[in-house]
This record gives structure tokens, sequence and C-alpha cells, in this order.
């Protein structure tokens, strides 16, 4: 895997043992989890305050961001509405995993501030990844996020919310696709 930072971005509860992310933090050392202030109730203006200050004490890019569900709202958000100039310079690329509808039956009622996803072009490439059978956010809803930001949307099937549950193990098919964005 390529030498450059990554942070990792966990939804709702974070990402346990068997979570594509964990496992990739295990393999390389190059990728770091921010680690948000409350996992079990998520306050979108703290998750975004926590990831600007992460972006911030990097010394230099190019950095990429590994989003899995409620991580990927915080990104967008972060993106389109906190991030300066400087810290939008680091970024190379984001890939947005499994993007969860806030209006959807299930999301995380107890999860503050994104009632209205951010949905305008990001500063910096993105991949979209969605599943056709994915209970936190439909495939429409998923195109829908990749259209508005400018992303290339993957869709791989029926793996659920792309989670441990989906059985990816250390998901080769999503380094490679992160790996694109420093093409």
């Amino acid at each position: 895997m390529n030498r450059n930072k990554t942070f990792v971005l966990p939804g709702y509860a974070n990402s346990g043992a068997g979570h594509w992310q964990t496992r990739w933090e295990t393999l390389d050392a190059s990728f770091t989890r921010v680690a948000m202030p409350d996992w079990d109730h998520p306050v979108r203006a703290a998750w975004c305050e926590t990831l600007d200050a992460a972006v911030a004490a990097e010394p230099r890019g190019p950095l990429r961001f590994a989003a899995h569900s409620l991580g990927c709202l915080t990104v967008a958000h972060w993106a389109l509405h906190l991030a300066g100039a400087a810290g939008l310079a680091k970024i190379a690329g984001a890939l947005l995993v499994a993007p969860p509808d806030p209006r959807g039956p299930v999301f995380p009622r107890d999860a503050l501030g994104y009632d209205e996803p951010a949905l305008a072009p990001l500063p910096f490439r993105s991949i979209v990844v969605a599943s056709s059978d994915d209970p936190y956010g439909s495939l429409a809803f998923a195109e829908r996020c990749a259209r508005a930001w400018g992303s290339r949307l993957v869709e791989i099937g029926p793996r659920g919310h792309i989670n441990a549950d989906s059985g990816l193990g250390e998901w080769d098919e999503g380094q490679r696709l992160l790996a694109s964005l420093l093409d």
C-alpha cells in the first residue's frame, strides 16, 4: 500500500476488529483512526471539529480519507463548511463507503446535526462505494451523494452496510480504490 497518510473515519459506534478499516490500520501504519469524542452519540459539529484538528496537526499532505457510514457525511460537511484552504490543500482524496441516509428508517436518531447532508461538489477527488442492499442508505441515496459530491460511484452488489458483517476481510478492492485517488 502507498505510504501516504490515510485518516480512517469510522461511523456510528466505531469500527470493530473485523471491519475493513480496522484491518487496514493493522496492516499499514500509515492508516490513522481519527478518534471522535463520542462514538455512540455523534454530534456533527464535534466530529467535524475533531477532523479539522487532525488535519491541522499534520504538517503536510497528501492525506487521504477512508470513511465509512457517518464518517462519509462528516468528511463532506467538514470539506464544504469548515475546512480552510490550508487544510484542503493537504487532501488528495476520499474513499466514501456506505453513506447513510439521515431520512432512512434505521439512521441513528441520536446522531445530532446530520439531518441535512452537505451535498455540493467536494474540493478533492472522491469515490463513493455503495451496496445494493445497504439498510442504512439506498443505492439511490448513494448515487445522489456521488452526483452532488462529484464523486466516482462504485456499486459492489449486495454487501449490506459494507462493514464487518459483509465478510470483506481486508477488502482488496477497497484498497485499490483508495490507491487510485493518488494516480
